[in-house]
């Protein structure tokens, strides 16, 4: 869900015509010298990346016989290109790789079990969910490197001349403050997304999700998902609640609208606390507010839990895995996830890494508040994928070129086909 990764793309592709052979490494872990494995880092190239490079680079001076092939894969397009290469045995010893892909990547066999291994050392120390979120059929694929999910973030200020003292607790508050917002300042109260995964908060509010994984049944288009959706979608119609963007660049321009103050709320992950930073409504960090994602009829809120893990490519030799597991194992430390932090503003897996150096960054201990109302994904291997049918149906139902239990509708055949042994 990241901005500014395209402009990578080329340069990027070309450094993987170069250098995707994990597996087929010259070495072959039998030449003297050090083993040479290769990381996909998938992170954002601008503000990530130097921090992981760094890291890699400290890695290396502290163990003399590994080398890192360091490669910045767009986000967008690393889940297919990891699977091609996987295919054809030419994959990248360590991915970065997204949780929703774990369960895919597992069952076709590309990742290593890191139960019992050094990488998984500390297991302990990680958040059980992340771990749980790591697995597919009771083993382990990845090691939590960063996490995240959805909040509501705002502009305090805007809020306080609003009168408003809190951060509104479910859907119909947010609607009613984004009004007082409007009357007050002249500007929009709230800005939302047309895209599924930002609308996921919506079915947790009502209790549901796209699919019921342990029944194996639809539900995207069931009683409880049609009163979310249409909950969603009043968001877009109101005093105060700016009309759904559904140009391709709507993602860049509810972000920048934000950031400059000129719109009052949002829901976003903690992957864009850098670019608040950068924005003129947050050169003074204390002004960003955040709290957890309105609650919908249930009274609860819930958002969908994202980040990434570290996984290790089952089709490298033992040499270069064992190197993996090493590197694996030194990047997801408290140290580096401290330093990974401190750097990147992203959120640590593992409780001793929220030190109070990191949290005394606002945008961290905002998110690091709202955690509890994030999900744990399903571990079906299509899951990810049943987003796509929405982000087709969702623009043109909030851009009211299609009925909402048409598009819904539209969306559960879409799904069907994706999970063909799943009821409706």
């Amino acid at each position: 869900m990241r901005r500014g990764i395209a402009a990578s793309a080329l340069v990027a592709s070309l450094a993987l015509a170069a250098t995707a052979c994990g597996g087929s490494d010259d070495d072959g872990g039998k030449a003297a010298g050090p083993t040479t494995i290769t990381w996909w880092d998938t992170s954002n190239a601008t503000n990530e990346a130097p921090t992981y490079k760094a890291l890699v680079q400290q890695f290396e001076a502290a163990h003399k016989d590994i080398k890192v092939k360091y490669v910045n894969v767009p986000f967008d397009q690393a889940q297919n290109k990891f699977d091609t290469a996987a295919g054809s045995k030419g994959a990248p010893d360590v991915l970065r790789s997204e949780v929703g892909w774990t369960p895919a990547f597992a069952k076709k066999g590309y990742f290593l079990p890191l139960d019992g291994t050094e990488a998984l050392g500390d297991q302990a120390k990680f958040e059980p969910n992340l771990i749980k979120q790591a697995q597919y059929e009771g083993k382990t694929y990845g090691v939590p490197l960063v996490t995240d999910t959805l909040a509501l973030v705002y502009n305090k200020a805007l809020f306080q001349k609003a009168g408003i003292t809190d951060a509104p607790k479910s859907w119909d508050e947010l609607k009613a403050d984004a009004a007082k917002v409007q009357a007050k300042t002249g500007v929009a109260g709230y800005w939302g997304s047309t895209q599924a995964y930002y609308a996921q908060s919506f079915l947790y509010g009502e209790g549901t999700d796209t699919v019921d994984a342990a029944a194996k049944k639809i539900t995207v288009d069931s009683p409880a998902a049609k009163k979310a959706y249409g909950t969603w979608l009043s968001t877009f119609s109101g005093k105060g609640l700016h009309k759904a963007d559904t140009t391709a660049d709507a993602y860049a321009h509810i972000q920048d609208a934000f950031v400059n103050g000129k719109v009052a709320a949002i829901v976003q992950g903690p992957w864009e606390i850098t670019n608040f930073y950068k924005g003129t409504a947050f050169a003074d960090k204390k002004n960003l507010g955040i709290a957890p994602v309105p609650a919908g009829s249930t009274g609860k809120a819930g958002a969908p839990t994202g980040g990434h893990n570290l996984s290790v490519y089952a089709g490298s030799d033992k040499a270069h895995q064992a190197a993996a597991l090493k590197f694996v194992n030194f990047m997801t430390s408290a140290k580096s996830q401290e330093t990974i932090a401190l750097k990147n503003s992203t959120l640590p897996t593992r409780g001793d890494a929220y030190t109070s150096a990191v949290k005394a960054d606002p945008g961290i201990a905002g998110y690091q508040g709202v955690l509890s109302a994030a999900q744990p994904r399903p571990a079906l291997p299509e899951y990810s994928s049943l987003w796509g049918p929405l982000d087709t149906e969702l623009p043109k139902i909030a851009g009211g070129k299609e009925p909402l239990d048409k598009g819904l509708n539209n969306a559960e055949l879409a799904i069907a086909k994706l999970v063909p042994d799943f009821s409706k």
